[in-house]
């Protein structure tokens, strides 16, 4: 006896859906409340591409004041790289005083959503400009630096240590672009214990004299809305990004965007932002430029989740 099977007809559509479903990243942090994303199945396109590459195609390009340390803790903001010279062993009343004046007139400016990249980038030449001035007429001692981070509330986001052992374990460069200062930058990582050989810093550097005193500060000026200009600069000439041209890229800024603009034939770019502050009048413009919008979040369990799936290839073998 033979029977006749009817063809099972099955639009394309729900084909092609069912197979995203089987095939998306598990990645349940990606469901929490503080996650936004305009386009989340290009999200998991993009990281299953990254995945398949492998760790040896990965690199990591992230800003530090407020994406790699905390915005706030227990209702009090947490200082940044400047903030942490605000100590009475380095700079004096006077000095603290007029670098925050500076910070109340061009902070709301940089975060101003109504004002272009363009129109900000010369008021944040001004601003950076007159704190190190002020800073180089403090004469800080070099070896003050260390006790001044010690003594700080500076706070790295929670699973930092996951985040930066994990990309050493995998030998994952890391470069870290910050308008901030690079010394004070280097003692916070330091002291927390994470300075991994796998770690590159371009930032704002001090210049000491012979006697360990601050006179000035080296190279170009990196500012929020000019690390196009220093990616292109610089990242051209380290070797360990070369031949990775998977990006996954943090900041807290739409001027960090910029930061993998020196990455040699990019082929996946996953950018995920931290959205700190005045969230309401900066969401949609979070949103429509990083795949990974982050609202008020202190911890780094996104980017782990992230890092985690991409590099799990390798942890297999």
């Amino acid at each position: 006896m033979i029977f006749k099977i009817p063809w099972i007809y099955i639009p394309v559509r729900t084909v092609l859906a069912i197979w995203q479903q089987l095939t998306r990243p598990e990645i349940p942090e990606l469901a929490k409340g503080t996650v936004l994303m305009r386009e989340r199945s290009k999200v998991e396109e993009t990281i299953q591409a990254m995945q398949r590459a492998g760790a040896g195609s990965l690199q990591v390009i992230s800003d530090f004041d407020m994406t790699l340390t905390r915005f706030a803790h227990n209702g009090m903001r947490v200082p940044t790289t400047h903030n942490i010279l605000d100590n009475r062993l380095l700079i004096n009343e006077d000095c603290t005083r007029r670098i925050r004046e500076l910070l109340n007139t061009y902070y709301p400016i940089e975060i101003d959503a109504s004002r272009t990249a363009e129109e900000k980038q010369p008021l944040m030449v001004e601003w950076w400009t007159k704190v190190h001035e002020l800073l180089i007429q403090q004469k800080i001692r070099k070896d003050m630096l260390a006790r001044a981070v010690k003594e700080s509330s500076a706070m790295l986001r929670e699973g930092y240590k996951v985040f930066f052992d994990r990309l050493a374990e995998h030998q994952v460069p890391l470069l870290i672009f910050s308008a901030g200062i690079g010394d004070i930058l280097e003692e916070v990582i330091r002291q927390n214990h994470v300075f991994h050989p796998n770690l590159h810093i371009i930032s704002n550097y001090m210049d000491f004299d012979r006697t360990g005193v601050l006179q000035a500060f080296k190279g170009q000026l990196i500012h929020t809305f000019n690390k196009r200009e220093g990616a292109l600069l610089h990242a051209a000439h380290l070797r360990e990004l070369q031949g990775r041209p998977n990006v996954l890229l943090l900041g807290d800024s739409l001027g960090d965007l910029t930061m993998a603009d020196g990455v040699s034939q990019p082929q996946n770019i996953l950018t995920i932002g931290f959205l700190n502050d005045q969230v309401e009048e900066r969401k949609e413009s979070y949103v429509n430029s990083f795949d990974i919008v982050l609202v008020k979040d202190e911890t780094m369990d996104v980017p782990n989740a992230v890092l985690s799936y991409i590099t799990s290839a390798g942890d297999a073998k």
